[in-house]
């Protein structure tokens, strides 16, 4: 299995329309779907790619130079990434609150559509274990 950023940009087409088939009911072939999705995380066997941080299918709270947005990751790029499930945070409240009880977001601004967020925009990034937040606040 190659890491996503290792992948040709047709390799990553081909997954891409490959979710979304699967997403639509679609696929020939979900089994192999779910692995894609499964991460490369450093390990001992994986020490990871220092220049792509981010695992596809997993949640974060981003922040850039200017938002602050959160979503699941379905795409990464050279120089994007494309959140699922996004959402534009106005307003955290206290940050290390947020991160340990998104209830306590000031404001939430639910996308019905995917985000793409610069690469080179991001300040931090945070992995974010809680359901993503999906109402408006």
């Amino acid at each position: 299995m190659k890491n996503l950023c290792e992948m040709t940009v047709e390799e990553v087409q081909n997954l891409a329309q490959a979710e979304l088939d699967r997403q639509q009911g679609q696929c020939a072939n979900d089994e192999w779907v779910p692995k894609m999705y499964s991460g490369q995380l450093a390990d001992k066997d994986n020490p990871g790619d220092p220049d792509c941080p981010f695992i596809l299918g997993k949640s974060y709270l981003i922040r850039t130079v200017t938002m602050i947005q959160t979503g699941r990751v379905c795409w990464i790029g050279e120089r994007e990434i494309m959140l699922e499930d996004a959402a534009w945070i106005p307003g955290t409240g206290r940050f290390h609150e947020a991160l340990k009880d998104p209830q306590v977001l000031d404001e939430v601004e639910p996308s019905a559509l995917p985000c793409i967020v610069g690469r080179g925009a991001i300040v931090d990034a945070w992995p974010w274990p809680h359901p993503l937040p999906r109402g408006v606040q």
